[in-house]
């Protein structure tokens, strides 16, 4: 069954600024999970909620320290889900750690995590993509502006903007160590790239991004309109943010790492198709294929 692409991209000489079609923001109630009728409104309207503490102190010691031993878990060295920085080497991602660390699967799908995720999706979710993010000091590189939807209809098929990322940290966030900004209200709004997509260009994207990432001119068109918000917080706090939000992040040359848990729930109703522009799909742990609802 062929699907319409409705929100095209990579295509074009010039890009593209498109409204959001009628793809809803928020599609459950306050009375379908832990989110209340006034965070969901604001979700809705800016395109992310915060939650100051997820999870417990014992709870977070226990994924701190589990955090600690992937990155010196000799039996990933040689595995193609650790991604590295660029220049200097450090280990950027580890790639579907709900699969390698069962204590991270635990936490994906407590209801805390998946709940929320039901709510605002209105449907069972599946795991589209899970990592774990490091960015250490002094060596940790920035994340460019992007719409992580942009990448994800482009090059994993994902045909409609209902999906929601988490993002629990499992460091100090302070607001010179490479925190999260978000543009909020940008993700009413699809920003189309130019340049199509190479072979595997996920090979480099996951290194630094350039395909699939806005212009100048888009980027100034939207923090005019909407700001940016940058994202701080202790430990244990955690950012749901809607898959259309143009967000990024700053280098970290600071002492203090800035280490995060993400994942990526997508509706089941919303599974992958091919790809809308890239030569064929991403690998299945940067991009799942095996729709089964969380449990």
């Amino acid at each position: 069954m062929t699907i319409r692409d409705i929100y095209p991209t990579r295509s074009g000489r010039e890009p593209l600024m498109l409204y959001r079609n009628d793809d809803p923001v928020v599609y459950g109630s306050a009375a379908d999970g832990p989110i209340d009728e006034v965070t969901l409104n604001g979700y809705h309207d800016n395109g992310f909620l915060t939650v100051d503490q997820l999870v417990t102190p014992t709870e977070l010691a226990g994924y701190q320290n589990e955090l600690n031993r992937l990155l010196v878990d000799e039996s990933l060295d040689d595995d193609e889900r650790v991604v590295r920085e660029k220049d200097s080497n450090e280990v950027r991602s580890i790639f579907e750690v709900h699969k390698i660390s069962p204590l991270f699967a635990e936490l994906l799908a407590d209801e805390r995590v998946v709940g929320r995720a039901r709510q605002i999706l209105g449907s069972d979710v599946y795991i589209h993509q899970s990592r774990v993010n490091y960015k250490p000091g002094f060596r940790g590189n920035p994340f460019y502006w992007h719409s992580d939807f942009e990448t994800w209809h482009a090059e994993d098929g994902m045909p409609r903007m209902r999906a929601v990322s988490l993002s629990l940290a499992l460091t100090d966030n302070h607001a010179y160590n490479g925190g999260l900004m978000i543009m909020p209200g940008s993700h009413k709004t699809f920003v189309s790239c130019v340049g199509e997509t190479p072979e595997d260009h996920y090979r480099e994207s996951l290194k630094e991004q350039e395909i699939g990432t806005p212009d100048e001119t888009s980027l100034s068109v939207l923090a005019e309109k909407h700001g940016i918000e940058l994202f701080t917080g202790a430990a244990g706090s955690a950012t749901m943010f809607d898959c259309n939000c143009m967000h990024g992040s700053n280098g970290n040359i600071t002492p203090f790492p800035r280490s995060n848990v993400f994942v990526v729930f997508n509706s089941v109703e919303n599974a992958c198709v091919e790809p809308f522009a890239a030569p064929r799909r991403r690998p299945s742990f940067i991009a799942a294929r095996d729709f089964t609802p969380v449990k």
